[in-house]
């Protein structure tokens, strides 16, 4: 870790705060109807292939551990777990391990802001100024790629461009643009990686707290028109400071903890670790020239100290199995081991489609799926897939048709370095095949 510009090259700049997409995951997660699923599957669920792509990727050291949560309905899930927290730790990996998920917070933004917009606190469309007037008077970029010149927008940014990646908000380091360079240079940054400077990602001003972040931000061109194309962004971060502000509380968290986590008992899920959890936190590494080495330790871990607010797209840290609760109560309408959590009118708004109709989804990493809450939602033969990946290497889906819960926790970065978030799908179809569903349907497309 002491040859700064070959961490530069290394570390790519676009995979170490975004949660790419599992395209085509659906193909995997997909099959026949959930009664003739159900009586395939015998109890403990096996899935031999899962199983192999863990127990391979463990055993070759690439990883330190791995564990994936399969589950039908409202059954209590198989974890399948191989490995320690750590190289040099000695806690086997466990279903009570704490990953940091990344963007896989963004689904859980999601669904916060479709309960408010359930109880009459938000408006699907209400313009994002109502909360934060700083954004009534935008600009767009003219071409973000090459500076900041800007014209006024035609439109208002809503709380539905924040759900769904259309607000034509920018990216700092995820983007590769003017735009994601000046937001950089303002500390507009929403992610939390290391204590440690790394050149490129966190080596810039410190992000400010929420009033002052949503200040800067709205100094800065668009990168998009509002509502006209999908932009992987920093929507959700805004949209977390936004649903705080409408449910008149201190901060995202806060209402997370009050109206989800403590109801849907997510005992285990933090936007700071508290020391009494720290034990459970797992290292985090760089893949540099195929070599883990650690970039973020329980024993001066980041997630140590309060963020500077809790980042709706990125600042979750959860264990396998309360983001395995969290996908319980998506494929259960709100309901959780026969408790109603969420009131179902808004878990099957943050489960539809809330694209704007003008928006253009071509040459996107979504192109030919529509968008949620916060997490891509499939179609044709991907139809009931909603969920999201995280830059560290996590994944969580919910096939809602199926009633199937799929998620697996690794940490490592970047998450393209290698070929699990790909790989993981077509595991899960192979052994889906193997309980009698479609041949057809293998994995991603």
């Amino acid at each position: 870790m002491e040859h700064s510009e070959d961490l530069d090259r290394t570390v790519s700049r676009r995979g170490l705060i975004r949660g790419g997409a599992l395209l085509g995951a659906g193909a995997a997660l997909a099959g026949l109807p959930l009664a003739r699923a159900l009586a395939a599957t015998p109890s403990p669920v096996p899935w031999p292939h899962v199983t192999g792509l863990i127990e391979r990727y463990v055993q070759a050291r690439k990883v330190s551990g791995m564990i994936a949560a399969l589950g039908w309905q409202q059954a209590a899930p198989l974890f399948i777990a191989r490995g320690r927290e750590a190289f040099d730790d000695r806690d086997p990996n466990s279903a009570q391990s704490l990953f940091r998920c990344y963007s896989m917070t963004k689904p859980v933004t999601g669904l916060a802001a479709a309960m408010l917009i359930d109880q009459g606190k938000l408006r699907l469309d209400q313009p994002l100024a109502d909360f934060a007037p700083e954004f009534a008077k935008m600009q767009v970029a003219i071409d973000p790629k090459l500076g900041l010149d800007a014209r006024p927008t035609d439109k208002l940014i809503t709380i539905r461009h924040l759900l769904t990646h259309t607000a034509g908000l920018g990216y700092a380091v995820v983007g590769r643009n003017k735009v994601a360079d000046e937001l950089k240079r303002l500390g507009v940054n929403p992610g939390q990686i290391s204590r440690r400077k790394l050149p490129g990602i966190n080596d810039g001003p410190a992000c400010p707290g929420p009033d002052e972040f949503l200040r800067r931000a709205a100094t800065v061109p668009l990168v998009a028109e509002p509502g006209k194309v999908w932009r992987y962004s920093m929507g959700l971060d805004v949209l977390g400071i936004v649903i705080a502000r409408a449910a008149g509380v201190s901060g995202l968290d806060v209402f997370l903890q009050e109206q989800l986590f403590g109801p849907a008992g997510m005992g285990s899920s933090f936007f700071q670790v508290p020391g009494s959890a720290k034990p459970r936190l797992t290292t985090n590494y760089v893949l540099l020239g195929g070599v883990p080495l650690p970039i973020d330790r329980p024993a001066n871990s980041i997630y140590d100290s309060p963020p500077p607010f809790a980042f709706g797209g990125s600042g979750l840290v959860s264990s396998p199995a309360d983001y395995d609760r969290f996908l319980k109560l998506i494929v259960g309408g709100g309901l959780i081991d026969g408790k109603r959590v969420v009131n179902e009118a808004a878990v099957q708004l943050a489960t539809s489609d809330l694209l704007p109709p003008e928006a253009d989804l071509t040459g996107t990493w979504v192109a030919g799926n529509r968008f949620g809450a916060g997490a891509i939602l499939g179609a044709g033969k991907d139809e009931g897939l909603w969920g999201w990946s995280g830059a560290a290497g996590t994944v969580g889906f919910a096939q809602t048709r199926l009633g199937l819960r799929t998620s697996l926790f690794v940490q490592y970065m970047p998450q393209d370095r290698l070929p699990i978030l790909k790989e993981f799908p077509q595991a899960v179809g192979a052994d889906l095949t193997a309980m009698g569903h479609n041949p057809n349907l293998t994995g991603p497309k």
